[in-house]
């Protein structure tokens, strides 16, 4: 059995789609609703009730502004919840991913981050998203830690979907060139993720290999602005883009100006192949469009 926290959330419903497509394997879905991932007792209890085989912990406080004035919530949730779901799997020798983010690396390089890159995270997300990167690891060695970038899907908010409705009511829209990194089709890191599972199961890998910090984005380099051009020149939306920096919208907390990460170690030791971010965004507009 595949236990999914945060069953609700945008990658939690790509997973209840593709459980969908594959019902020879079990999967739960779990929301706060179910499991309260800041309650330690509560997640070992539920640990030991369900016995899922796997977790893939989509659970995360990403609230990226509003963290600045939350920190305590977000902490329980991306740092203890975090911890507790990783010692609960380690105590019941259960294969571990985490979800976990670009924000970490918030440097001034201008070439990718390859695992091991120095963190250097801004804001109250980015930080408790490193520290439960650590207690993660901490409580269960062998848990995967994947860090991802500008997350989006046909389900769920996120920028794709808000740049659809603004840029059909407005004639221009304002959007940041300088904050440089890949876009993220939810279902792409969901496959990724569900194509591991199999591979170890199939013995092709083995679970050894599943330990550290892996990257997974889409492939491919762009800028918020040019994603937006893309998104509506390829929906035929006739909404002007203007450039600007991000000096020009302040945001609570700040997102990091470069954000590209190599994912050679996680194609290499998996052998997955990813698409380019601009055919995954192709894939996107298609289902939207139903």
């Amino acid at each position: 059995m595949i236990l999914i926290t945060g069953g609700k959330g945008q990658v939690g419903q790509c997973f209840q789609e593709l459980a969908a497509q594959h019902p020879d394997y079990q999967f739960l879905f779990a929301d706060i609703e179910e499991l309260d991932i800041t309650d330690r007792r509560l997640v070992m209890s539920f640990f030991s009730e369900k016995k899922p085989t796997w977790v893939v912990n989509c659970a995360a406080y990403t609230a990226v502004d509003k963290a600045e004035t939350d920190p305590v919530l977000a902490k329980k949730i991306n740092v203890d919840g975090a911890k507790n779901l990783a010692a609960a799997a380690a105590k019941f020798g259960t294969p571990f991913f985490h979800i976990s983010t670009d924000y970490v690396y918030h440097n001034r390089q201008n070439t990718p981050f390859v695992e091991g890159d120095a963190e250097n995270p801004k804001g109250v997300y980015a930080k408790t998203k490193l520290l439960g990167d650590r207690a993660v690891l901490k409580a269960h060695p062998q848990a995967m830690i994947l860090r991802t970038s500008w997350v989006y899907a046909h389900l769920g908010n996120n920028f794709v979907k808000t740049m659809l409705r603004l840029g059909k009511e407005r004639p221009n829209l304002n959007v940041v060139f300088d904050q440089i990194g890949t876009p993220t089709f939810a279902p792409d890191l969901v496959e990724a993720i569900f194509s591991i599972i199999q591979k170890v199961e199939n013995q092709e890998v083995s679970h050894e290999e599943l330990g550290g910090v892996f990257h997974f984005s889409n492939e491919g380099v762009t800028s918020w602005y040019d994603f937006a051009v893309e998104i509506f020149q390829m929906e035929n939306i006739p909404c002007r883009v203007l450039p600007i920096r991000s000096a020009q919208y302040p945001t609570p907390a700040s997102r990091p100006p470069f954000s590209v990460l190599d994912k050679s170690k996680i194609k290499k030791t998996f052998g997955l192949e990813i698409p380019h971010w601009r055919a995954s965004l192709q894939k996107c507009l298609e289902l939207l469009r139903g």
